[in-house]
């Protein structure tokens, strides 16, 4: 059975809260693992994104266009090297 994801892969935005509702697959369907932020026709949209620069992105969008407390943006931020592209 194939895992249902609750947040990006790559980012951590909940699924839920993407306007595309996932990003995209080869075929055209719909991504169950990554946002389309991240993710579009099967292959991440910035390959060569380093993990500190994920970090600092998703902490940018967090703090300026969200306005998440400190607290709350490294939460965010701590987690996502646990995610499933980050993982070696």
């Amino acid at each position: 059975m194939e895992k249902i994801y609750k947040q990006c892969q790559s980012c951590g935005m909940p699924l839920n809260k993407d306007k595309k509702g996932g990003g995209s697959e080869k075929d055209g369907t719909l991504s169950k693992k990554y946002c389309s932020s991240c993710y579009q026709n099967g292959e991440f949209k910035n390959p060569n994104m380093s993990i500190k620069e994920m970090q600092k992105l998703v902490d940018d969008i967090l703090k300026n266009e969200i306005k998440f407390p400190k607290i709350l943006r490294w939460l965010a931020v701590k987690q996502i090297p646990k995610l499933a592209r980050w993982k070696k």
